[in-house]
């Protein structure tokens, strides 16, 4: 087996990064984002749960981080409702169009640098602009999940986002290099290039002076539309005729009725025991039904040391390999039976949230429709390419997705809720995490500093650099390792967020401490 690649820097050289649990008796918020998590804890301030929270705070982040997710793509949220001791789920994930042709997407040799890795496809049309675009689910899920489990009315939801959308998303250095990396591919579309690369170069934050805000063309007037029409004008009424007026225009396949039949869907969730806990995980093509394998997996190992031994980072890469060979080579739509955003949410009730969000990929097809100011998601990207396989492009159909979103309960009674952005790295992150606080013990703040592994590509380990050496040895002996990292950019780790209920009342919230803008809020009553 491979021996462990030397670290770019020396040891010395690693910054040791510290980001403290928030505790509090009121509402937490644990976002991507500062100024969306201090959105959702405005309206727990307010009165709302912590279902109203999620959703505007979800909002919000399409005006504050738009890169990672808004409006223009979809996801899946867990649900736990302390007055039912339940947890709900609901799937708002991507479609394709139903006039999607496959034919149109011929691979050309070669192996993409994107998040998966799927063989190239001419002119990239499956990863960016126009052909790229999948059916967006956000605002229906939004929408269903405040029509079932919400308290506040639709508008005051949106009405933060509105006020951000209008003052701009400010520009600091985070942003500023969001933008760069995408530069390239956001200038082959003008409404896109018009507002990222005014112009015709990345915007620079200030240097001492307060962030600038950068104008997101009409996505404050959809917003608007949104707030009075309601949900389903985006898919019916005037926004749905500009959407698809803007895609059809650039080469989208999607009509009309992709739009106005689109339904985001109340399900239960998949449910697993592990350890005497119950753990709710999202169902269908989504990362849950791994999740629970990689879970099964670690039942068959006793763990039993205050932290990780070596011979439990061997078990959960052994773990993750065989589900993650089973999930490649088995699931998909035809099977039987990354940038994201995640957020999590808790209540003084105990009511909790664990609510995923995306584009898919950074700026996702990279096209602002210029008559919304909707940035589109490229879901067509999670599809492989490959005819005959159970995750291959087709129309009208859902693809496989990483999102992994998870509840935990014991005893009847709320525990965790965990979940993360990152693609392919989301499922380690979230079984790891979850692991550490059944297994071992840990609190939610050392889980979230503990440094973990991944596995993205193949069978190829990732450890972190802060691993401790007799732990990267052994997992050296029996897989292909690499070693990475845990900075800010380039990365290839997931962004967890969770929220905990104590005894007594007390929620705790964690953001991921290698993120900068990672962010909790707490309600101020």
């Amino acid at each position: 087996m491979s021996q462990p690649v030397s670290p770019a820097r020396h040891p010395g050289d690693r910054w040791q990064l510290r980001k403290p649990a928030v505790s509090s008796r009121h509402g937490l918020v644990a976002a991507q984002q500062p100024e969306a998590a201090r959105v959702g804890a405005g309206i727990l301030a307010r009165g709302g749960n912590a279902v109203d929270a999620a959703i505007a705070t979800a909002f919000a982040l399409a005006a504050t981080e738009p890169w990672m997710s808004g409006i223009g793509g979809g996801g899946v949220m867990l649900i736990y409702r302390a007055d039912e001791g339940r947890v709900h789920a609901v799937d708002y994930t991507m479609t394709a169009p139903r006039r999607l042709d496959p034919a149109r997407y011929p691979t050309v040799g070669g192996v993409d640098d994107g998040l998966f890795g799927w063989p190239l496809v001419q002119d990239d049309r499956n990863l960016l602009g126009y052909e790229s675009i999948a059916v967006p689910g956000a605002v229906d899920g939004f929408a269903l999940a405040r029509e079932r489990f919400g308290s506040l009315a639709w508008a005051e939801l949106i009405a933060p986002a509105i006020e951000l959308a209008e003052r701009g998303m400010l520009i600091d250095w985070a942003a500023s290099l969001s933008i760069s990396v995408a530069a390239r591919e956001l200038q082959r579309f003008p409404a896109s290039a018009a507002i990222y690369l005014a112009d015709g170069l990345p915007p620079v934050p200030a240097q001492w002076d307060a962030p600038k805000p950068l104008r997101l063309g009409a996505l404050a007037g959809t917003l608007k539309r949104l707030a009075t029409a309601g949900p389903r004008d985006f898919y019916e009424g005037e926004i749905a005729r500009r959407l698809v007026g803007d895609l059809q225009a650039g080469g989208s396949r999607i009509a009309a009725d992709d739009l106005s039949s689109y339904r985001a869907e109340s399900l239960p969730p998949l449910t697993t025991r592990y350890r005497g806990v119950e753990l709710a995980l999202a169902p269908g093509l989504t990362g849950g039904p791994t999740a629970a394998r990689v879970f099964a997996d670690f039942a068959r190992h006793q763990f039993g040391a205050p932290t990780p031994t070596p011979a439990d980072f061997v078990a959960y890469a052994r773990a993750l390999s065989a589900a993650y060979e089973h999930r490649f080579s088995a699931l998909g739509h035809a099977a039987p039976g990354s940038c994201t955003t995640h957020l999590c949410t808790i209540d003084a009730a105990g009511n909790m949230v664990a609510l995923t969000n995306t584009l898919l990929a950074r700026f996702g097809s990279k096209v602002v429709l210029p008559e919304t100011g909707v940035l589109m998601n490229n879901g067509i990207m999670w599809f492989d390419p490959r005819p005959g396989r159970p995750n291959s492009l087709a129309p009208g159909v859902k693809p496989l997705n990483n999102m992994c979103p998870l509840i935990a309960t014991r005893d009847g009674q709320p525990w965790f809720a965990a979940g993360a952005s990152g693609g392919r790295s989301i499922l380690p992150a979230v079984v790891q995490i979850a692991s550490l606080l059944i297994d071992f013990g840990l609190s939610l703040e050392d889980a979230f500093h503990l440094p973990r592994l991944d596995l993205v590509r193949g069978t190829t380990i990732t450890c972190d650099t802060n691993m401790a050496p007799d732990a990267i040895d052994a997992l050296a002996a029996g897989f292909a390792i690499e070693l990475r990292e845990p900075i800010a950019y380039p990365t290839g780790w997931a962004v967890p967020t969770a929220v905990e209920r104590r005894f007594g009342g007390i929620n705790l919230a964690a953001a991921d401490p290698r993120s900068p803008w990672a962010s909790v809020a707490a309600a101020s009553a």
